[in-house]
């Protein structure tokens, strides 16, 4: 028995997709994957297309705040607090049902709240999506919780807020080489997943 395509109703259905918990083509798997159906990170076929996908190139002119330079010797020197804000943006995109694009938006608006505290101001820059919202929120707690632990462990406050500002802009320009384009996509959040063994976390900065 030949059964039609949920989406297109036109071909026949060849797979699962639980995204639309019904039987779809091959076509509007391809064509329609997370752009108009919600895709789980589960499903086999998106796994697949992972390992073919090609995200689209971010050229040198088209990285965000060029002009924050981010070395390796910045990155080792900061890794515990890498380590906690990549943490605390996946944990934040796994609980709150976010998307790649969501995390764009929270890390843009946290990364405009640090460039106004480097002039001396102090202007708050809300994402006004509710998702990209939540994701700032948790990634301001995380910094508040390192800060304490560092007081407590060190008994000295040794965080600054360029520090703050490289690492975010760090995590800015990773979620721009992992987005694949898609307006559902969760790529980055897969990726940040698949390499954030959250048992190992580094020791705080001293």
């Amino acid at each position: 028995m030949n059964i039609p395509c949920k989406l297109c109703e036109k071909r026949r259905a060849r797979r699962h997709c639980p995204g639309v918990e019904g039987e779809i083509c091959p076509q509007c798997c391809g064509s329609q994957r997370e752009i108009t159906i919600e895709c789980p990170s589960s499903c086999e076929y998106l796994i697949e297309a992972r390992f073919h996908e090609q995200p689209p190139a971010v050229t040198e002119d088209r990285l965000p705040n060029p002009d924050i330079r981010l070395s390796e010797k910045f990155l080792r020197d900061t890794e515990p607090l890498v380590f906690t804000l990549a943490v605390a943006l996946k944990r934040a995109m796994e609980t709150g049902g976010a998307v790649d694009f969501d995390a764009r938006e929270a890390l843009d608006a946290e990364i405009r709240t640090y460039r106004t505290m480097q002039t001396g101001l102090i202007y708050d820059t809300r994402a006004p999506n509710p998702y990209a919202a939540a994701i700032q929120q948790k990634l301001r707690e995380a910094v508040e919780k390192f800060r304490k632990e560092l007081v407590q462990e060190s008994g000295m406050h040794t965080v600054r807020d360029a520090d703050v500002l490289g690492v975010l802009v760090f995590l800015q320009r990773l979620e721009m080489r992992y987005n694949n384009g898609r307006r559902r996509g969760r790529a980055f959040r897969d990726f940040l997943t698949g390499y954030l063994p959250e048992a190992s976390a580094p020791a705080v900065l001293v």
